[in-house]
């Protein structure tokens, strides 16, 4: 009695040392149904072009913050002081201590960022018709960037900071009006947000789609 033959070893698979290759149909067209991979460059489609623009916008976006701030000073509740003389030398109060400018003043900078934050999300989208990470970035940027030169703006364009110099300046218990300040800080991200929210939202609603892969066999 013989012992049974050892069965050979199977073929080794060579698949995983070739480079996979499309199913064929008779006539070289691809199958029903298969679609080939995008074909993109090191930088992706267009990656460089886009980055351009995002910088483009960063910039615009920045430069607009003059106009926040001019209109900040303009619009912005001015909050009452005066000066007084109290044991040889100059103390500074509150005319109104129930006043409500102060809230004022970081409420005009929140609702004047709304709306820029909106109107250069609004643009944007109109310019170039379609979205994207670099696109979104510069605005994000340049909202910030723009609130920081507003403030600043603000501020330079204001009452004097030195208040004791301009109560001396203005007389014992005349009223003067206080600097231009930001109390609230966090109003320097109301633009960017708003940028940011609004441009995802008309992008998602009149954005171009994209191509449906299965279209021509469905028209079939």
């Amino acid at each position: 009695m013989t012992a049974p033959l050892t069965p050979p070893p199977p073929p080794r698979d060579q698949s995983a040392h070739t480079e996979w290759q499309p199913p064929q149909v008779p006539g070289g067209q691809a199958p029903y149904g298969y679609v080939p991979p995008p074909s993109y460059g090191d930088d992706g489609p267009g990656m460089k072009a886009e980055l351009r623009e995002g910088a483009v916008v960063t910039v615009a976006v920045a430069v607009c913050g003059v106009l926040l701030g001019v209109l900040w000073w303009w619009l912005a509740p001015r909050v009452p002081l005066v000066g007084d003389v109290v044991d040889g030398g100059w103390a500074v109060y509150f005319k109104d201590t129930e006043g409500e400018q102060a809230v004022g003043v970081d409420g005009t900078f929140t609702l004047l960022a709304l709306g820029f934050g909106a109107v250069s999300a609004v643009v944007v989208f109109l310019l170039r018709r379609r979205g994207g990470v670099p696109l979104v970035v510069g605005l994000t940027v340049g909202g910030l960037l723009a609130s920081l030169l507003a403030w600043r703006v603000g501020v330079w364009l204001g009452p004097s900071q030195d208040v004791i110099a301009h109560a001396k300046a203005v007389g014992k218990g005349v009223t003067f009006s206080a600097p231009l300040e930001l109390s609230a800080k966090g109003a320097l991200l109301v633009w960017s947000v708003a940028a940011l929210v609004v441009h995802l939202g008309v992008t998602a609603l009149f954005g171009p789609r994209d191509p449906d892969p299965f279209e021509q066999y469905r028209a079939k």
